[in-house]
């Protein structure tokens, strides 16, 4: 498949030639944003520019018959052990990004360029004991909370426009939390 030199701007619907998936921005009480360091993408099969092992929200694919939102659910709990979180809010747009040829080749030999995703805004509810990475099938191997302002600067070059982006949509909402949270 062809690859354009500009990725789709938002949209309101999924473009065709991306993986339909969600994203979560989980929020905690001190308004900072969850991050977990990926297993799969290490120094051997990143591109030059990546960090070493680099860190992302939580995210996955929507399976076939699944909405969004029960997807964006289902893939906190699988990747994280986290049950506990409030959806605060959904991204207005789909967001697409493109993922380096050579990763996209072997991942789906050609049936997309990339991924879009319909992000969610959830509030965490539980304790930071309650994160569990040793999954059924494990995708990170650590975590922690930092501030909004920090998050673009953590994750792969590839997914950084769309942080930007979802991080300034949920801005409000991530300034709610945390205020709320202040106020009990």
């Amino acid at each position: 498949m062809p690859v354009n030199d500009a990725v789709p701007a938002p949209s309101e619907t999924p473009p065709a030639e991306y993986r339909e998936c969600v994203g979560i921005c989980l929020i905690n009480a001190e308004g900072q944003i969850f991050v977990a360091r990926r297993l799969d993408l290490g120094s051997n099969e990143a591109p030059p520019d990546a960090p070493p092992k680099p860190w992302q929200m939580p995210q996955g694919g929507i399976d076939p018959g699944e909405t969004p939102e029960t997807a964006a659910r289902r893939e906190l709990l699988e990747e994280t052990g986290i049950a506990r979180a409030t959806i605060m809010g959904a991204s207005r747009y789909w967001y697409s990004y493109d993922l380096p040829a050579e990763i996209a080749a072997r991942k789906w030999r050609g049936r997309y360029r990339g991924q879009t995703q319909k992000w969610y805004a959830m509030r965490f509810d539980g304790t930071d004991s309650e994160v569990d990475l040793n999954t059924a099938h494990p995708e990170f191997d650590e975590w922690k909370w930092v501030d909004p302002a920090d998050v673009v600067d953590c994750v792969i070059a590839f997914k950084r426009d769309v942080y930007r982006q979802i991080l300034a949509e949920f801005d409000d909402i991530i300034a709610n939390v945390a205020a709320a949270s202040e106020g009990r």
